[in-house]
């Protein structure tokens, strides 16, 4: 008895979902810790992670396609960065308050390791901030993401030898920022 159209993208359907649900899960902290390294907020970084998996999941047939098999979390983390792309250019239209003049909120364990390490953290930040956009990128790639070269030079479209020497130069440059405490 033949398969009727509607049972088979039924079918198709439930493995599209299946096979999403599973990138959503493998790379759903990469992508929130990406959006909050480049927009410095949790709110907003939730809603630009969820902005990037409803965008992920409208062409992910697509992209899994076009991925010869090969890991689609570049993917994933070149659309957050083209949506927190556009949150930076639709604010700098609308200014807010900046988010220097929030406190952190607070750590329910108040010891001076947690504070030191907050302001090291503030430090970093406030230092990423004065890096040229595509520096700040492969930085928070590279070191919030843990990405390989390769998979930053698929995120950037560069090649890996590009991308070494970027993330060495920002490396460089953010030491000089900060200083090497």
């Amino acid at each position: 008895m033949p398969i009727e159209d509607s049972e088979l993208s039924g079918a198709a359907k439930a493995e599209h979902d299946r096979a999403f649900e599973d990138l959503y899960r493998a790379h759903l902290r990469d992508v929130y810790s990406y959006s909050y390294y480049r927009i410095g907020n949790h709110h907003d970084a939730e809603d630009l992670t969820e902005q990037t998996f409803l965008q992920g999941y409208r062409h992910f047939e697509r992209a899994r396609a076009e991925s010869d098999g090969r890991p689609l979390r570049p993917w994933l983390i070149r659309i957050a960065h083209n949506l927190a792309s556009n949150y930076h250019r639709d604010r700098s239209r609308r200014p807010e308050a900046a988010i220097d003049a929030v406190e952190p909120i607070t750590h329910p364990h108040d010891t001076e390791k947690v504070v030191s390490g907050r302001e090291d953290l503030r430090h970093v930040i406030d230092g990423l901030k004065t890096l040229p956009e595509d520096r700040r990128e492969a930085l928070i790639m590279r070191f919030a993401l843990g990405m390989s070269n390769r998979e930053i030079a698929r995120a950037l479209g560069r090649t890996d030898g590009a991308t070494k020497v970027l993330i060495h130069r920002a490396t460089k440059q953010l030491q000089e920022e900060i200083g090497d405490e």
